[in-house]
């Protein structure tokens, strides 16, 4: 298929749309928000840091299948869990009409016709890594004071299949979201402010 000047250029506003569109599990959580684009960019970081760790894993395909695993939803939108029951959403369609628009469409067909199998070792761990993002997420509610959270972080916890996305989910159900910039509650500098490099 012949692809016009603007095909590049169009794809690129098409992603952009995953910016604006918001993500549905918060709706029956009853806080938070997050947009697809932002799911997506913490699931591609989880993808990476769980296919470094096993050197049979192929880590680019695991980044590409965290990167688009949802952008069928710039065209279908992301309906929650009892929409899904009785919305029929032709993802697939969504997927084809895009993909026929680009140079490197049959690329992106591709693997995401791999991660939809979910046979490979990749494919498990991308999907994988999409759970966990949720399952960050959920934490980030109830740390907040959210107690509706500790309901979905047990269903999470159960979609998960691979060893490592176990042992991590139990990482994180441990640590509080807020760690990793405040473990230091009793460094002098949260009340002066004062660097130790600082003179009285």
């Amino acid at each position: 298929m012949k692809h016009s000047k603007q095909s590049l250029a169009n794809f690129l506003f098409e992603v952009g749309i995953l910016s604006k569109t918001p993500r549905s599990g918060f709706h029956f959580l009853g806080s938070g928000k997050q947009s697809v684009a932002e799911h997506t960019n913490r699931t591609v970081f989880i993808g990476y840091m769980l296919a470094m760790v096993d050197k049979d894993i192929d880590v680019t395909k695991v980044m590409k299948m965290c990167l688009f695993h949802d952008i069928s939803e710039a065209r279908t939108s992301d309906p929650n869990y009892v929409h899904q029951k009785y919305l029929k959403m032709d993802e697939q369609k969504a997927i084809a009409d895009l993909v026929q628009t680009i140079p490197f469409g049959d690329d992106i067909a591709a693997i995401l016709q791999e991660y939809k199998e979910r046979k490979s070792k990749e494919s498990i761990l991308a999907k994988d890594a999409d759970n966990l993002e949720w399952l960050l997420s959920v934490k980030e509610q109830l740390d907040r004071g959210n107690t509706r959270a500790e309901k979905w972080l047990h269903i999470t916890q159960k979609r998960l299949r691979t060893p490592r996305a176990k042992k991590l989910a139990k990482s994180i159900l441990k640590t509080d979201s807020d760690e990793w910039w405040f473990s230091d509650k009793e460094d002098e500098w949260w009340v002066s402010r004062k660097k130790k490099t600082e003179k009285e």
